[in-house]
């Protein structure tokens, strides 16, 4: 490996072990075996290098995520097959979906790593839909992207947020998707009494 892959593992690594706020260059350096002038050279900054590794961690992850997945495109098996594999990468103590709940709290402090992320977020939002759909995720269309796309993504960020919070109290995909039945037919209303 050179310099530039090393610091990217390297940076994984601290990601992992200290988040975006507390790794330093220092310690990217020290865990890559480089030097400082290689992060700025290969990558611009430390905050664009945290950025990268923590999109090639999420890129990673996705293939959890493909496991086993049941049932047709667009069915409630599929659904919950799905949301299973997902669950199952958060039930770690080192999740690394841990460190998207330390990006959202940081907001405006980490503007670099948070602008990354969210160019990033929009190719995440198509690939749920690829996989939830089962269609390539080339072929996904802009409009799929904007609205499937934000739906599971938005149930993905509230995911992260229960299970980093509270791991113990946190829905399993089973959950979700008998919530989901429910609200497709119109059983809500019933639950509570009232108008859907």
């Amino acid at each position: 490996m050179g310099h530039r892959e090393d610091l990217l593992e390297g940076a994984k690594r601290c990601l992992l072990a200290k988040g975006f706020v507390r790794t330093t260059a220092r310690d990217i350096v020290k865990e890559s075996g480089t030097n400082l002038a290689s992060i700025g050279y290969h990558y611009g900054s430390k905050d664009a290098l945290l950025a990268q590794a923590y999109v090639a961690m999420v890129e990673n992850m996705s293939e959890a995520f493909d496991g086993e997945v049941k049932g047709g495109p667009g069915s409630l098996e599929r659904f919950a097959s799905v949301w299973s594999n997902v669950v199952g990468t958060m039930r770690g103590p080192g999740s690394m979906w841990r460190l998207s709940m330390e990006v959202v709290a940081l907001g405006d402090q980490v503007p670099e790593v948070r602008d990354h992320l969210a160019r990033a977020q929009r190719e995440g939002s198509r690939g749920l839909v690829a996989l939830f759909t089962d269609a390539p995720e080339d072929e996904v269309p802009e409009e799929a992207v904007d609205t499937l796309g934000t739906f599971y993504t938005t149930l993905m960020m509230g995911l992260m947020a229960q299970w980093t919070f509270d791991p113990g109290s946190a829905p399993e995909a089973d959950r979700l998707t008998e919530g989901l039945r429910r609200v497709i037919e119109g059983t809500g209303a019933a639950a509570t009494g009232g108008a859907p």
